[in-house]
């Protein structure tokens, strides 16, 4: 229960710390100060949670992890349950803060969700949202096995895996708002509802496929030789 927890707290963070910075603070910081808090709060969550629960706060993490055989089916369902509490959570929080602020509604500043077509930050069409959201998981995920593995310097995967997710955030911004991470999608869709809940789907769907690319890549290929 320590590491399921852990992973809610994990997942909570991320939510509150990104989506936040979109909501409360995206007109003064922009794509770029959006991209480093995402980052940000995933590096400092691996060092806070990695030696208790490995810090997926991510499903899409969780399930590279089943196929690639570094976690077991019980602790695949009880990490994912706990990483969407968390989002829900956190998502939960951020509302109750924007809502302190004369003028908000969440119709229109809606939570920091994730969207294509009209809801894409640039309207860019289903099809590019979703090879985006494959695509940036994969990549993401590759930097995770490459990073944490036995050969690889010791203490520094939440840096690396810190910094690609801000290169991600800066490409996947404009296309999705970036999700890479299906638990960081629904939380704010959940709350906002309407037209973002319809989309959700996509990424539900995308970024676990990607992590599974990833798994199937690395162990097929890389995990070998090494």
């Amino acid at each position: 229960m320590k590491k399921y927890f852990a992973e809610l707290i994990g997942t909570f963070a991320l939510v509150l710390f990104g989506c936040g910075s979109a909501v409360i603070a995206g007109q003064q910081v922009g794509f770029l100060g959006i991209s480093f808090a995402f980052g940000l709060a995933v590096l400092v969550m691996v060092y806070s949670i990695g030696p208790i629960s490995g810090c997926h706060i991510n499903p899409a993490i969780t399930i590279a992890m089943l196929v690639a055989g570094k976690i077991n089916g019980r602790d695949t369902v009880g990490y994912i349950v706990a990483q969407c509490l968390g989002a829900i959570i956190g998502a939960a929080i951020l509302l109750a803060i924007a809502s302190g602020l004369e003028g908000y509604s969440i119709a229109t500043g809606g939570l920091g969700q994730n969207g294509y077509g009209s809801l894409s930050p640039h309207h860019y069409s289903p099809g590019a949202c979703f090879i985006a959201e494959i695509v940036l998981t994969f990549l993401f995920l590759f930097v995770i096995f490459g990073s944490t593995h036995a050969s690889a310097p010791k203490g520094f995967a939440g840096i690396a895996i810190g910094i690609t997710l801000v290169l991600i955030h800066i490409v996947g911004i404009p296309v999705t708002g970036t999700s890479v991470n299906p638990a960081r999608s629904l939380g704010p869709a959940l709350l906002v509802g309407g037209e973002a809940l319809k989309q959700l789907w996509l990424f539900i769907v995308a970024p676990p496929i990607g992590g599974i690319i990833a798994a199937l890549v690395w162990r097929g290929t890389f995990e070998k030789r090494a």
